[in-house]
Formats: C-alpha cells, structure tokens, sequence
C-alpha cells in the first residue's frame, strides 16, 4: 500500500526550506487531579454495560469522506480504523479494491475528483511555518493522486514566493479537455502574505499564480473558462466588504443596482457565466445572480436563507441547493431531470434522513448518507439506470439498533416567553421518566443542533442518561429573530435558556432535577463552566471540552495571532458578550469562589481555537480555591477531535465523570 505523503513536509515557501513533519507522537493524555478526590475517583478505563462499547461511538467514523469519481465507476473513501486513515479506491461495477493510500493519522479534510485519473486530497496540520511570521495555526494543504499513475504531488507547488497552503477546497475547471485546479493560497508581497489565485495544470504538473491578491482579498469565483471572475476584500478595520469583476482589470462593483447586504461570493450562477452572491445584513438573507460585468443583480432566487449551494460537477453551475428548516432537510434542483433524479434516489430510504453526498456527471448515480433514527448513518449508492441501491457501509459499524437511542424534538419557553427548541436523546429501553439528565449546549455560538445521529449524545444516552441539546438564543439557522435575541447574552440569557429547559423536562416528569449535569465543548465547554459559576444550583457536575473561562483573555489571544483581522473577531464576540468591562461579571476564572460541584476539565494541546491556557487558567483558579477539578490534557489534539486516540480518550473521561458524579443507575 503506498503511503499519503505528510502534510508537514510539503508546507513550505517555494524560495524557502521544508518545515518538517508535524511530528509521529502516538496522541496520549495527561491527567492533572486539581484537588483531591472527586467522588467514585475519576477512572479511564470503560465499565461494563449492557450497550455498546465506547469505542463503538467514540472511534472515529469508518467512512469520513466519500466521492464518485465523473463518470460513475470509481469510489474514493477516506476511511479510519479509528486511529490510523487510509484513502481506498473501490471500482463500482465489480466493488472490487482496486487502490489504495495509507494516510497514517493524517487529517483528511476532503476529496475531490478531477476527471477520473486526479484525486485532489485536502488534508490540514497544526504546525507553524519556518521563516514565515504568523502563529501557530491549523493548515491545509492539497495533494493531487493519480490513481492510474500512482503517483502524488502537492499542487501548489514551485510558484515563488508562495507557500503550498490552500483555503477552501480548489476548483477543478477542464480546459481545452485537461483538468486544471484553481487554488486559492498564499503569495507573498515584501513579505506580506496575501491570499491569492492559484492556476495548476495537473496534467503536466506546473503551477503558476493566476491573479495576485490584494492585502485584505478573501475570495474568488473562476469562471468555467479558467478566467478568474470576481474578487472579494474585506477590510477587518473598517467592517466593509468589497466586491470587484474581472473587466482585463479588477474593478469595484459600484452602488448602481447594488441590493442591500454584505456580499460573500458563492459561486457561478445558473447560466454558468453569472456570479453567485449571498447578501446578509441583519435582517434578512438573500441569493442573487450578478452579472460578470457587474452591472446587473437578479432578483431574490428562490432559496431559503439556510441554503448550502449544489454546483454541477461538469458545467460548474448553480443547480440546486440543501437547506434544514427546523427539523427537516430540503434538496431541491432547478433543472427537472436532476430533481427527478434525486427524488428517485431518495425514495430508496423512505423514513430516513437521506443526504446528497456525491453523484456523476449525468446524475444516473448517486452517493447518498442515509441516517436511520434506529441504525444509525451509513452510505449508498443508487444507481438509477440499473434501479439499484447498494449498500457501501456504515459510519459506525459496532452499533446495532438497540445501541441508539430515540431522538424528540422538543420545545419550551424561557422564563422570557421567548420560544425555544432542541432536542431530546433517550436511552434505548428505558421509560422516560425520572431520568437522570446531561445537558449538552452546541458549540459556536452561532451554529445549532439537528436530528440527526450525534456519536457523543448517543453514547451518553446508551449508559442511561437523558441527553438535551437546546437551540438556545443566538444560535444560527434557525431565523433571525432567534439570532438577535442572542446580542448581549453570553453567559447571561443564554446560559438560563439551558437551565430552563431543565426546569421544562422536570416539570414533564421526563428528568429527576435534582440528577443532572452539563456536558459541552467549545462555546458548549464555556456554558459547562458557567453552569457551575454563574447559574449555580443547576447541576451536580460540569464537563467543559476546550472551554473558554476567561472571555477577556480568549479575546486578547485572538486579536495578538490575527493582526488587523482581529478588529473583526473583536466585533463578533461583543456582539454577543457586551461591552469590554463587563467581561469579567460573564468569567467563569472571576466567579471560582461559586463552585460547589466537580469540574471536569478536558483539552487538546493543539487547540488553535481556543487556547489550552483557558483550562489551565481555570484549574489553576480552582486548585487555589480548594475546588474539585480533574485536567485531563490531550497531546497533539486539535479543537475539533481529530485524532482517534485522544477522542476515544476524551469520551471515556467524560463517561467516567459523569458515573462518579451523577450514576445513571
């Protein structure tokens, strides 16, 4: 089998030297007990249940990523062991392994195909970068596989003055009948990076920068001919968004015709030659079709706010898009024959949530996820032609049906009157009544829950705890008005929209109130520690994941590592948090004398999101104040849980806890 290449060697500047891999060290935890012992003592090792292991839901999916290749004979998967990655390349009409790429434990942020003899393979690495000034930071890098050739390259690779680093994932056009992709990276100007346009021939292998950016450029749009079309400029400092169209130079969109709303550049319109722009301002979301002259705005297309664009894999247009609308999920398509196409495929999985994943070009097959409410997520293939539907495999495949729980929705009123929802996992078996509860918060904040399968909120419910996940105010998705109620509430409103749902569920007769603890991650690992400081009286254990305790200081660190993109950060956080000297009154660090409970605190050292130093910070305060704390430190772990180890790590810390703590019986 050969082997991926590592993406720290291939981060480099084209002038400069390699940075070297991001090291091999097997991800292994430290434990720090801040303060004595903590009740039933916090134990590593899994306890016997009757439900599935814990590495059943704590592992890393069997298939992460999945694609077809063009023209519908090849399947490309990245798939885990639940440590190790490896990409393997399946032949359709034979389900035969014909290929296959060892990964290592490698992250594979996604795969696309390039006609059917290039795999682009996105992969990211936390790492800093040799004579470069700019923090550590998550990195993505793009790899080109020919899988005929066997052969890999880095395709941004060789352009001076450039680092091979991508964002976002390329755009494959076909000229003149040879695949080229157009990646959007790093090109340096007296030193100063600026992300810029990438052109690379992956036939022949040459990179060259197709346009140079400006210092404040954030996207692109290139048209099906290769030309790039339209570039946007955000200026951190002033909060104002440029839009300019390629006209043989870059000219600014001007206020004629202009609607209201700030633009972020989406993609090629419908007729494949038009721009696709997503206004938002603070009411309201709308797609519409700029001209490539940029004179002209369409009106409103008809699409939800909450629309994820789908484009053509061959012509590049716009023909459809997904969106989730409360509990449901629309796909819709503009041109008849690929709306039937989909109908057709998903009526294949009636009562199942059912995804778009990947399809071939004359969309005759199609890859959907199809999530069971009993079996869990797994991937098919439809062929249409053939009016069959195979099953590949599923995402976690040591769960059976009695190992996933029921998931309600549910909905209730804060003490406000304001109208919430969420959702309610139960453990498989067990009557909803009196049951012990783990509230779950939704990191972001600006992002939300849905019904589909959860890996952490099942495998909380199989060891018999109740598992509710509230959409709380400012949360994302879910319209506006939810939105903005969030202005102002961090640690205020919305930390009380949690405990009131708590209040709802006992008063339902569903939970015992008086057994319930706060599990969350992120923004969630903030509401966990606020939980225990500032809504006292709630919970009888709190769980923060990459938590934030200190605001003021989470805020400062962002600002040092983004320059003048910190202005923007800055913005977003008071929006949601108030004024600066109120920052301290929301601190779980300010309020340690509060807690009566056992904290459980848990973080990757590779965190580039949320700085390790906020829960080291806050068990520091805690063993000062004489407070029950355990830190369980996750080496060469990111924010997101990427390795397989320290995941299942994580998991099983938690689980520990919360038997100790709060004993599901």
């Amino acid at each position: 089998m050969a082997a991926l290449a590592p993406g720290g060697d291939v981060i480099m500047r084209a002038i400069g030297r390699s940075s070297g891999p991001d090291g091999s060290v097997q991800p292994r935890g430290l434990i720090h007990r801040c303060w004595g012992p903590i009740a039933g003592a916090v134990a590593l090792a899994a306890w016997h249940a009757p439900a599935a292991p814990l590495e059943a839901y704590g592992r890393l999916p069997l298939i992460e990523q999945m694609t077809l290749s063009p023209d519908g004979k090849m399947l490309a998967m990245a798939m885990t062991d639940g440590v190790r990655r490896k990409i393997v390349f399946e032949q359709v009409d034979s389900w035969r392994t014909v290929d296959a790429l060892d990964a290592g434990d490698q992250k594979i942020r996604s795969l696309q195909w390039a006609g059917s003899n290039h795999l682009i393979i996105t992969v990211s690495i936390t790492t800093t970068i040799p004579d470069v000034i700019a923090p550590r930071e998550e990195y993505y890098t793009a790899l080109d596989y020919n899988p005929v050739r066997k052969t890999q390259k880095p395709i941004v690779f060789g352009v001076q003055d450039s680092l091979n680093v991508v964002y976002g994932v390329p755009d494959i056009r076909f000229l003149k009948g040879r695949p080229f992709a157009f990646a959007q990276g790093e090109h340096f100007v007296e030193n100063e990076g600026q992300i810029s346009l990438f052109k690379v021939d992956l036939e022949g292998g040459a990179a060259s920068l197709a346009t140079a950016g400006r210092p404040n450029t954030d996207d692109y749009v290139v048209g099906a001919d290769g030309t790039p079309l339209a570039e946007s400029e955000y200026d951190a400092r002033t909060d104002r968004t440029s839009l300019r169209v390629w006209q043989g130079y870059w000219r600014e969109v001007g206020a004629k015709g202009k609607p209201d709303g700030r633009p972020t550049l989406m993609g090629l319109g419908r007729d494949g030659a038009s721009i696709l722009v997503k206004l938002e301002d603070d009411h309201k979301t709308t797609f519409r079709e700029l001209s490539a002259d940029g004179t002209t705005w369409s009106d409103p297309l008809p699409l939800s706010p909450h629309s994820e664009p789908i484009f053509d894999n061959a012509t590049y247009r716009l023909i459809g898009a997904s969106a989730l609308e409360g509990d449901d999920e629309t796909w819709r398509f503009f041109d008849p024959g690929v709306q039937n196409a989909w109908d057709a495929a998903r009526a294949a999985y009636p009562g199942d949530r059912a995804q778009l994943v990947s399809m071939s070009d004359n969309h005759r097959r199609l890859v959907l996820r199809v999530d069971s409410a009993t079996e869990g997520p797994a991937y098919a293939l439809v062929d249409l032609d053939a009016k069959r539907g195979t099953w590949i495999a599923s995402e976690y495949d040591g769960l059976k049906a009695g190992d996933i729980g029921p998931v309600r929705p549910i909905a209730f009123k804060a003490r406000d009157g304001l109208a919430l929802t969420g959702y309610l996992t139960l453990p498989s078996g067990k009557s909803p009544k009196a049951l012990p509860l783990v509230v779950f918060p939704h990191g972001g904040p600006a992002a939300r829950d849905d019904p589909g399968f959860d890996w952490w909120a099942q495998a909380m419910a199989s060891r018999g705890y109740a598992v509710l996940q509230v959409n709380y105010r400012g949360s994302a998705g879910l319209g506006p008005d939810l939105y903005a109620a969030g202005a102002g509430q961090f640690g205020r409103k919305m930390q009380t929209d949690l405990s009131d749902g708590v209040r709802y569920l006992a008063a339902q007769g569903i939970i015992d109130a008086a057994r319930v603890c706060i599990v969350g991650a992120s923004y969630g690992g903030y509401a966990a520690l606020a939980g225990a400081t500032l809504d006292p009286g709630v919970y009888r254990c709190a769980a923060a994941i990459a938590g934030i305790a200190s605001p003021r200081k989470m805020i400062a660190w962002d600002a040092s590592r983004e320059g003048q993109g910190g202005a923007e950060t800055h913005r977003y956080w008071q929006s949601y948090m108030g004024p600066e000297a109120a920052l301290d009154e929301i601190a779980p660090l300010s309020h340690v004398d509060k807690v009566t409970i056992p904290i459980l605190l848990v973080h990757g050292k590779d965190d580039t999101v949320v700085s390790y130093q906020q829960s080291q910070m806050m068990a520091d305060a805690l063993t000062r104040a004489g407070k029950p704390c355990t830190l369980v430190t996750l080496k060469a772990e990111d924010h997101w849980l990427s390795r397989g180890a320290t995941r299942l790590e994580m998991l099983q810390a938690v689980m520990a806890f919360l038997q100790a703590n709060n004993p599901a019986g």
